[in-house]
């Protein structure tokens, strides 16, 4: 818009509404760079948090990298094919797989179960949600400790409840002889540690979904069973697929309940576990780099696998 002055001259002015230098916005709002401010120290401290490490390993699992014999030479995919034709490597990856598999299925069949249990309000509900939380709040280590106690094949609590009720006829060993009994009971406690994210991260997707939908439900004649399969599954895969993800991260990783529980036994050995016994043990750094990469790659493809088949996005 053009206005004119006492000279005669013309001058451009913003027309009403535009922001200019200093000025507010359309609606009268200023742009506040302070927040921003405030916050790119810490992201970019997130950032380079994150990327520096993934950097190194990236370059490094190229290399050789042996403290016992240097320099550090660059020896192409020689880190890799060695980690493909070492048999523990081979092992591990059986049965990281079967934790990732037992781990997720259970951790979000439970999780499912325990959100719509708590879903709807009663007495004592903020304390039961309050102690389901406390395995989660566990670190891995003291959790491995405490379920010795229970798998124990001298003085485990499992034994002596059996024995007790006649189920069995003397102390049996659940750890270290059988690979898939072995890796059960790991996985057991894993689960333990993992259930209550996955209920928290469900059951916030439950408290979003109108309680209308469940009234017009029971007026249209469905069963609880129905209502569940129909409204509560279908609206609530937003947070069924964060929960599975977190499962997916957590059993590719699982380090601690093993180690605790098993040791460096290869009936439960995971690749994480092996990634520490390459690169601290037989300090061969570059081959522990590849693995931590390989590792690295299959959790972003399986996690990306599981947003892209669970999640959908849910409008009210």
């Amino acid at each position: 818009m053009t206005v004119g002055t006492h000279s005669g001259r013309r001058h451009d002015v913003p027309p009403t509404g535009t922001a200019g230098p200093g000025r507010a916005g359309p609606r009268g709002r200023r742009f506040d760079l302070l927040p921003y401010a405030l916050v790119t120290p810490l992201a970019l401290f997130i950032l380079a948090l994150a990327l520096v490490p993934a950097g190194v390993t990236i370059v490094q699992s190229f290399f050789r990298v042996d403290e016992l014999d240097p320099p550090t030479r660059f020896n192409g995919l020689a880190n890799f094919r060695d980690l493909f034709a070492d048999g523990a490597i081979r092992s591990s990856l059986v049965n990281t797989g079967l934790y990732v598999v037992i781990g997720v299925l259970l951790s979000t069949v439970l999780g499912i179960v325990m959100a719509v249990t708590l879903q709807r309000p009663f007495r004592g509900r903020s304390i039961l949600i309050a102690v389901l939380i406390l395995p989660w709040a566990l670190p891995g280590v003291v959790e491995g400790l405490v379920w010795t106690g229970i798998w124990d094949a001298n003085i485990g609590l499992l034994n002596s409840v059996l024995t007790s009720t006649h189920l069995i006829s003397h102390y049996q060993v659940f750890l270290g002889q059988h690979r898939f009994l072995t890796i059960l009971a790991i996985e057991l406690v894993q689960v333990w540690q993992m259930t209550p994210l996955s209920t928290l991260l469900i059951l916030a997707s439950l408290q979003n979904i109108p309680s209308e939908l469940y009234e017009a439900a029971v007026l249209d004649g469905c069963t609880p069973w129905q209502a569940l399969r129909r409204i509560t599954l279908p609206l609530a895969r937003p947070g069924i697929a964060i929960a599975m993800v977190q499962a997916v991260i957590a059993t590719l990783n699982v380090f601690d309940q093993p180690y605790v529980l098993n040791g460096s036994a290869d009936t439960g050995a995971s690749l994480t576990m092996q990634t520490y016994f390459i690169s601290f043990q037989n300090l061969d750094f570059g081959e522990g780099y590849a693995l931590s990469l390989l590792i690295t790659v299959a959790t972003l493809i399986l996690s990306l696998g599981v947003v892209k088949l669970v999640y959908r996005q849910v409008e009210f």
